[in-house]
């Protein structure tokens, strides 16, 4: 079986910062943008592959997790900025990174708060290698701003999913009651689900993990990922070779070979049901049913599950040996 990948003609990224005051005019910002992308953010400043809009107001979070420290700085802070890039599919990732390369600039300039709310999390204003979504946030207000040329803009130059494009939407069914952990016990419990958080930023639906064991979070979320990793990797290979399709099928196993001689990692995608989320278990992430193969309705999340042919338990297959996930890097 294949399942119809709507593509649509343009996407946005955008990105919030947050600041006590703005420390040099908005227009200004592009220039002060380091190293690699500097060039391409005077290009396209005020065109929709790069606008900056100031709101003169606190920014109210919904859903972004914050620490105690970000929710104190996000007080102080009474007005903010949204960074925005509107590009077609075959001009990512190149166009969100753009987006958030100018939106790290700004919150190392101002000292405030630079949050994904796709991803539902707040990032480094100056991105080191391994960074992680949910880490503290830039320069203090006070120390001097204007960053040369030459200097990096703390965005990293090659494009990695796991550079914190990516959040986890984890959740217990509310009806769960599960019996104490036994690891020989696998399928004493299925409560837990797990979705992704951004996917639908590369023009790919969301992917969701349901009825694993609550003690397999980290196993559920890890093969989550590295189907993930798959999916953005073809994706972005397909857009590249065919910029103006606006359809694209994906057969509904997906076999991953690993890097090394373990067994292939092999999962089954089904498009999730129309119909409100049940409680407790994807929360506001929407469910569409799978398009014809003719048509183009948008397939909003894929349910993640054993292949076909799988005769044990969800946590059986989940706890099974897996190959080791390569990240794929692009230039920028």
């Amino acid at each position: 079986m294949q399942i119809a990948l709507a593509l649509p003609a343009l996407l946005t990224s955008l990105f919030v910062v947050t600041a006590e005051r703005l420390p040099f005019d908005l227009p200004a910002l592009p220039w002060r943008v380091g190293a690699p992308y500097r060039r391409a953010a005077i290009a396209g400043a005020g065109s929709p592959s790069l606008l900056l809009t100031h709101h003169p107001s606190p920014w109210r979070p919904a859903g972004v997790t914050l620490t105690d420290a970000e929710r104190r700085l996000l007080r102080r802070c009474g007005e903010h900025v949204v960074i925005s890039a509107t590009v077609p599919p075959v001009a990512l990732p190149a166009g969100a990174q753009l987006a958030r390369a100018v939106a790290r600039t700004l919150a190392h300039e101002c000292g405030g708060l630079l949050a994904d709310p796709l991803t539902a999390a707040t990032l480094r204003a100056a991105a080191l290698p391994g960074d992680l979504v949910g880490q503290p946030v830039g320069r203090p207000v006070g120390q001097p701003v204007g960053q040369p040329a030459g200097r990096p803009s703390g965005e990293p130059g090659a494009f990695r999913l796991g550079d914190g494009w990516l959040g986890w939407d984890v959740r217990v069914h509310d009806d769960a009651t599960c019996p104490p952990w036994d690891p020989a016990d696998t399928g004493a419990c299925h409560a837990l689900s797990v979705t992704s958080r951004g996917l639908s930023r590369f023009a790919l639906p969301e992917i969701t993990l349901d009825g694993a064991a609550c003690a397999h979070r980290l196993c559920a979320t890890g093969l989550l990922r590295t189907v993930a990793h798959r999916l953005v990797a073809d994706q972005l290979a397909f857009l590249a070779t065919r910029p103006d399709t606006r359809l694209r099928l994906i057969d509904d196993h997906l076999r991953i070979e690993p890097p090394s001689p373990e067994a292939p990692l092999s999962v089954r995608l089904t498009p999730c049901e129309t119909g409100p989320a049940e409680p407790g278990r994807t929360g506001s992430i929407r469910r569409l049913k799978i398009a014809p193969a003719t048509g183009g309705g948008r397939v909003s999340c894929l349910r993640v599950g054993p292949p076909s042919g799988f005769t044990g338990s969800v946590n059986d297959w989940l706890c099974a040996p897996r190959p080791a996930c390569p990240t794929p890097a692009l230039a920028a």
